[in-house]
């Protein structure tokens, strides 16, 4: 199907849907139409036939979601702006354009005048048929996106939590200093390719449209080189070092990969800039950890304040440590959250500290201890914890 069939023909109107239909109502009025004008149905004629035939052309398209979207662009893109063209001069060929969509979409090179110049420029530049230039035209130099680099950072825990700005040394391509870019041995000049005509594209059809890709013959260059430069081999690109300042936002992660837009090697022929690609290594922490945007930190606490509850001071990233209340009958292993006093999110508000306390057994008793704590035991002999789970083991 020709990108024509795509401007002339409504697609919505032949299945009598409108635009906004979804693919359950264009399968339904789709069913219903078919069914009408079915050949089986409609012995002998042509008029039913050529109708049936219409509608399945329309299925065809509205019902594949890829094709559809191409089919509404197309028509977004252009029939609107069309229409002012009709009857501004010249005949009217096609649907009341004033050219020929035939020769406008067929991937000549030919000239045309008045309106349709105009249009037939900014259709052959849009779907890359046709556009590289005309007879006689002046090619111009592609512009080139300049490369992505790559490159690594290792950061402090505290540096990767708050954000940091890093001087990074960077190694990238930029024009020769031999040849200033032109690939061209001193004296001599590249000459324009004549298989891209300068654009550095080649037009690829892809069936309703057609793609653009860089030229094999140049390598995206538009330019052909003879006689190469001896330092950088006819590519016109040579090695460059230096440095920036970046800054690497709070709450990077170890391992986690950033993008730093236009921070890469410089465009070409006024093309953009490319983009920095910075692996994050964070150093562990002798004392705080990370889970998502919450810090993690483990308290130890004694077995009397776990049991008779405490008030103990907890230490917080860059700052006094936070009074922490440990209520009476505290287990081990329990967690506190202390909030606000953890990583930088990315609207300016911090995830929490969370604080897990770890009961310390002594190692080593005092006769004065020991004595205190076997009289805690007769006080508080019962019956055995592990019963019921020594219960609960053989019940399986």
């Amino acid at each position: 199907m020709s990108t024509k069939d795509y401007l002339e023909k409504d697609y919505y109107a032949v299945l009598g849907v409108p635009k906004t239909a979804t693919a359950e109502e264009i399968k339904k009025a789709y069913r219903k139409l078919a069914r009408q004008y079915h050949p089986d149905a409609n012995q002998g004629s042509t008029e039913t036939e050529a109708k049936f035939k219409e509608v399945s052309e329309a299925y065809d398209v509205l019902s594949d979601t890829k094709r559809r979207k191409e089919y509404d662009e197309a028509r977004t893109l252009f029939g609107s702006g069309l229409g002012g063209y009709a009857g501004g001069g010249g005949a009217s060929r096609g649907g009341g354009f004033p050219f020929d969509l035939g020769d406008l979409f067929g991937g000549t090179n030919q000239q045309q005048s008045g309106a349709g110049e105009r249009i037939g420029d900014l259709f052959g530049g849009i779907f890359n048929r046709g556009g590289a230039g005309r007879a006689g035209g002046t090619a111009t130099t592609r512009a080139r996106r300049g490369q992505d680099i790559e490159s690594e950072v290792t950061l402090s825990f505290g540096e990767a939590v708050d954000g940091a700005t890093v001087s990074l040394r960077l190694t990238s391509s930029s024009a020769c200093t031999a040849c200033s870019g032109t690939g061209a041995k001193a004296g001599t000049t590249p000459r324009v390719c004549p298989t891209c005509e300068g654009t550095g594209a080649a037009s690829r059809n892809l069936g309703n449209f057609a793609f653009s890709e860089p030229c094999r013959d140049c390598k995206g260059r538009g330019l052909l080189v003879d006689d190469p430069c001896p330092v950088c081999e006819g590519s016109g690109r040579g090695k460059s070092t230096r440095t920036i300042q970046a800054r690497i936002p709070a709450g990077v992660g170890d391992g986690q990969r950033i993008k730093l837009k236009g921070k890469g090697a410089p465009g070409e022929n006024g093309g953009p800039a490319g983009d920095l690609y910075v692996q994050i290594h964070v150093k562990p922490h002798p004392v705080f950890g990370r889970t998502g945007e919450n810090l993690t930190i483990t308290v130890p606490v004694t077995f009397t304040e776990a049991a008779l509850g405490a008030e103990i001071k907890v230490p917080i990233l860059k700052g006094l440590p936070v009074t922490l209340r440990i209520p009476e009958g505290t287990p081990n292993g329990r967690t506190f959250r202390v909030r606000g006093r953890g990583v930088s999110r990315k609207d300016g508000t911090k995830g929490d500290l969370l604080a897990t306390v770890e009961v310390l057994v002594p190692q080593q008793l005092e006769d004065k201890a020991r004595n205190a704590l076997e009289e805690f035991r007769d006080a508080t002999a019962g019956g055995d914890p592990r019963a019921d789970l020594i219960q609960q083991a053989r019940s399986e």
